[in-house]
Order: structure tokens, then C-alpha cells, then sequence
């Protein structure tokens, strides 16, 4: 089967203050159709900036993909003109952004906000478009959607925005949709709200799902695949179920670590909470021939400080960059 999306050796750096640093470095990794994968770790691990490299979305003069490729149903993404991109842009390739309040207009209505989706890259008329805008809100679950339609995001509450968010970003039926951190400040009912609808739209659709989020509950319980991402590198990647029964990397293992229910069933005694000390290293930091978690690692060993690991492969398609893999 071929990939619907192949990134290989990615390299995504951004000009600061401090000169070039590679927010995301030497990353690589396949998608196929349908599939649902998840890319976990802290803030400032590069998940969010690893969409952006996808969606064309850098930060304009400052960001900007140093080398390797985005493949795309063949196409590759790095090469593309901004027109073309724009045409992939919200039609094939899709996000829901982290928060919707700021993501949406506040002067346009939500209809208005899907409708133009629909007419820019459907080439449908005003009726038409509108008429869809409903059937997309009645499908993400939005109450009296006919009436809801001609509503403004301020008139809507934090989660219904973000149902919006979903709706214009399922307009056009895109072939992957990224969702970055789509439940960030939505109280626990109405995140598993949200992760049920993504499933079965998902299902639905057809429409393979990039899920980013820090949250280790989220990732087991929508994700077949995921990448745990650490200092712009790709750390662990592997199916769900086998890296949270057995991480290969002491990073995986700590954020395992910090959500008890992933570790025990309610009828044991739960083990202790714990947290991974310390914290992510600073831009300047990142892209140096060493491992880059080595100053919170317990394991850590003067080759850790001084050479980058490599990655290692086992058994049912589970990978890990550390020197100590076996061991972990």
C-alpha cells in the first residue's frame, strides 16, 4: 500500500535572536489512508510545528523547511507553488486549530465561515453552500442547527465553536485532518464528546486523522499509531498499545508515568504519581549530536551527552532513539 503521507528526513528550522535553530529535526514517518495517529510530548516538542510544516503554515520569513520532503498522494509538499498549496490547503489537508474563540471570525457568522470553504474550493453557489453549512453543523451534533447557522461565535459556547471548527474543517471531505490539541480548555464531558465525534466521523469519511495533544488518555483512546516527539525529534513511534504497555524510551515511559489509569486497572492499587523532572531544553539547545533528554534521564551516561542515538527498530513496528532501547 502506498503512503498517503510520507515525511522523510524533515528538517524545519526557524531564524531567532539566537540565530538558526531546528524546531524539527531529521523527522520521518509514514500515514495511510484512514488511519488515526497521534504525535505526543510537552509543549515546545515540535508536534504543533510539524503540522504547520505540513499545512504550508510556517511562520512567514522566520520559519522555513530546510530539507527533506512532505509527500502528499505523491506530490511533494516542499515544492509545491503557494497556489497549489492553497488549493490542497482546507480541501485535501485540513486543521482544527487549538483554540477556536481565536481561530474563528467574530464579525462573520459560522454559516458564512463554513459556506466560504464550500465556495471556494466546491464551486458552490450562496443557496447551495449554506444549505451544506447546516447539514455540517446537524453532523457535528450542533442543536437546531438551522437556527444555529446565522448564530456568531461569541453567541456559541466553547465547545459548539469547536464542533464549528470541525465542521469547516470537514467541508470538503479532506483526505487527513489535523487536530491540534482540539479539546484544549473544554471541561472532561465535553472532550469525550469531541473524541467520540472525531472517531466516528473519522469512520465516516474515510478521512485519516493527525491527533496532537500531550494528553497520554487521548492518544489510547483514539490513536492506532502514534509519535512521541521530544526537542524536535522523533523519540518512540510505534502502535498504541504496544508503546504504552512497553515504551522503549525513558521519555515515553515518564509521560506513561504521569497518567496512573494508563498503568493499573481501578480493582489494583494504582502506583504513585510521577512526573518527568526537569524540562525541555531551549531552541538554542536543540539539533546538537547528543541526546537532547540526557539532563532528565536517569539512565544517562557520558555517550548519551556526547552522540545522537539512533534509532533502534523492534519487533511489530515499534522504534525508539536511545542508546539504552533494550533496556528501557
Amino acid at each position: 500500500m502506498t503512503a498517503l503521507l510520507k515525511v522523510e528526513n524533515l528538517r524545519i528550522e526557524l531564524t531567532t535572536r539566537d540565530g538558526v535553530a531546528p524546531v524539527i529535526d531529521d523527522l520521518s514517518f509514514e500515514m495511510n489512508a484512514g488511519e488515526t495517529m497521534s504525535f505526543v510530548g510537552e509543549s515546545g516538542c515540535g508536534k504543533s510545528m510539524t503540522a504547520l510544516g505540513i499545512m504550508g503554515l510556517l511562520p512567514e520569513k522566520v520559519g522555513r523547511v530546510a530539507s527533506g520532503t512532505i509527500l502528499f498522494d505523491g506530490e511533494d509538499l516542499t515544492r509545491v507553488s503557494d497556489a497549489r498549496m492553497r488549493e490542497i490547503r482546507g480541501n485535501d489537508i485540513s486543521m482544527i486549530f487549538q483554540e477556536p474563540m481565536t481561530s474563528l471570525n467574530p464579525v462573520y457568522t459560522v454559516g458564512e465561515q463554513i459556506a466560504e470553504v464550500l465556495r471556494r474550493h466546491q464551486g458552490l453557489g450562496q443557496r447551495a453552500a449554506w444549505e451544506k453549512a447546516i447539514a455540517l453543523l446537524d453532523a457535528v451534533r450542533i442543536p437546531n442547527p438551522r437556527s444555529r447557522v446565522a448564530d456568531y461565535p461569541h453567541q456559541m459556547s466553547g465547545g459548539q465553536r469547536q464542533r464549528v471548527m470541525i465542521a469547516i474543517a470537514l467541508a470538503c471531505e479532506p483526505k487527513i485532518l489535523i487536530a491540534d490539541e482540539p479539546t484544549t480548555a473544554l471541561d472532561v464531558t465535553v472532550q469525550a464528546q469531541i473524541f467520540d465525534l472525531l472517531r466516528d466521523l473519522g469512520r465516516e469519511t474515510g478521512t485519516a486523522i493527525i491527533l496532537i495533544t500531550h494528553d497520554m488518555g487521548a492518544v489510547a483512546e483514539m490513536a492506532e499509531r502514534m509519535i512521541v516527539m521530544y526537542a524536535g525529534r522523533k523519540a518512540e513511534e510505534g502502535p498504541v498499545d504496544q508503546v504504552i504497555n512497553h515504551p522503549r524510551h525513558p521519555y515515553t515511559k515518564g509521560l506513561i508515568s504521569c497518567v496512573p489509569h494508563l498503568m493499573a486497572n481501578l480493582s489494583e492499587e494504582r502506583p504513585e504519581l510521577t512526573e518527568v523532572g526537569g524540562i525541555v531544553p531551549g531552541l538554542r539547545e536543540f539539533g546538537r549530536d547528543a541526546c537532547l533528554f540526557a539532563s532528565r534521564c536517569d539512565m544517562v551516561n557520558d555517550k548519551c551527552r556526547n552522540a545522537r542515538p539512533p534509532e533502534v527498530a523492534f519487533k511489530g513496528n515499534q522504534a525508539s532513539a536511545c542508546w539504552f532501547a533494550e533496556k528501557v
